[in-house]
């Protein structure tokens, strides 16, 4: 394989959970899991890609790869060609669990264009956002992957935009993970067209409250994270993840589905509390569940030159 050419990026982009309950493709986390990658620029045209960790053994290891794409689809954006470039990557966020690993592939990629472009084309924050909306269809999940923390992204009328917000320290994260993978296709092909008035004003309020007790409150999480909006119709696609999310609820855990599902993630109200949750969970789940203990992620993705120089913030 090809390894001279030009210059090389590190990438380093967080696992997301979007939804939090009622905050539908609206509101969404960045978590302590990270995928890494590694790109560089070649002296050929070719594309060459080695994978590992999640994914290895199925994603693409060409052009049609999700993260070249992204990379390609920045280049265009600003009137340039894409090189033959060089992609390492070193996946840990788990694929189909709905924990925004599509969402992570797009920022790395725009990120690394971001990285290689420095000093011909600057790539901002709203281009960033912008770019990665268009390839991945809602901003939910792209947002916290940009720029960390808990976010709520929105569509004006112009393009994507966002808020980030500090999470009270006293929120303390468990995602539970399964074995078994959801669609995100399907889950939202089980949504219903239209709700009622009195499903949309309770997810309202729920969706306002969750604000209040992410940021502020954390003892309200639990009624903050009712919803009525997705969960409910999803349910007959993932029976053993409504299973967990109903149980965990009973006692009294603020549980729900992990973006499109069929990961369970659990917003502890203090370590303790999660504690008490993974232990519950292992108790009463059918199937094997991987509970990862995670922080909240307050940096979003970083590139930085490979050669330990500068970094490109977003």
């Amino acid at each position: 394989m090809t390894q001279g050419g030009g210059r090389s990026v590190v990438v380093r982009v967080p696992a997301t959970s979007a939804n939090l309950g009622p905050g539908f493709d609206t509101l969404g986390l960045a978590l302590s899991v990270y995928d890494e990658l590694v790109v560089t620029q070649l002296e050929t045209d070719e594309v060459e890609i080695v994978v590992s960790g999640e994914g290895a053994a199925s994603v693409p290891l060409d052009a049609s790869h999700l993260v070249v794409r992204s990379m390609a689809h920045a280049y265009a954006a600003v009137g340039r060609t894409l090189p033959g470039v060089r992609l390492e990557a070193v996946n840990v966020i788990p694929h189909g669990r709905g924990m925004g690993s599509s969402g992570a592939a797009v920022v790395s990629g725009l990120l690394a264009a971001k990285g290689l472009l420095a000093g011909d084309v600057e790539l901002s924050d709203e281009t960033l956002l912008r770019l990665a909306t268009e390839l991945e269809g809602h901003p939910d999940n792209v947002a916290p992957a940009l720029f960390g923390g808990l976010t709520i992204a929105w569509m004006d009328a112009a393009s994507p935009q966002h808020k980030q917000l500090i999470v009270h320290r006293g929120v303390s994260p468990l995602v539970l993970v399964p074995e078994f993978t959801m669609s995100t296709k399907v889950a939202r092909s089980l949504q219903p067209e239209h709700v009622s008035y009195e499903d949309a004003v309770f997810n309202l309020s729920r969706s306002a409250l969750l604000i209040a007790a992410m940021t502020q409150s954390p003892d309200l999480l639990l009624a903050a994270t009712e919803d009525r909006l997705h969960q409910n119709y999803r349910a007959q696609a993932m029976p053993e993840t409504d299973k967990l999310v109903r149980a965990l609820r009973a006692a009294g855990f603020a549980a729900v589905v992990s973006g499109a599902g069929p990961s369970v993630l659990v917003l502890a109200d203090g370590p303790g509390r999660r504690l008490e949750a993974a232990d519950l969970a292992a108790s009463v789940a059918d199937t094997p569940w991987n509970a990862l203990m995670l922080a909240v992620d307050v940096k979003g993705g970083t590139v930085r030159d490979n050669a330990g120089g500068t970094t490109y913030p977003t």
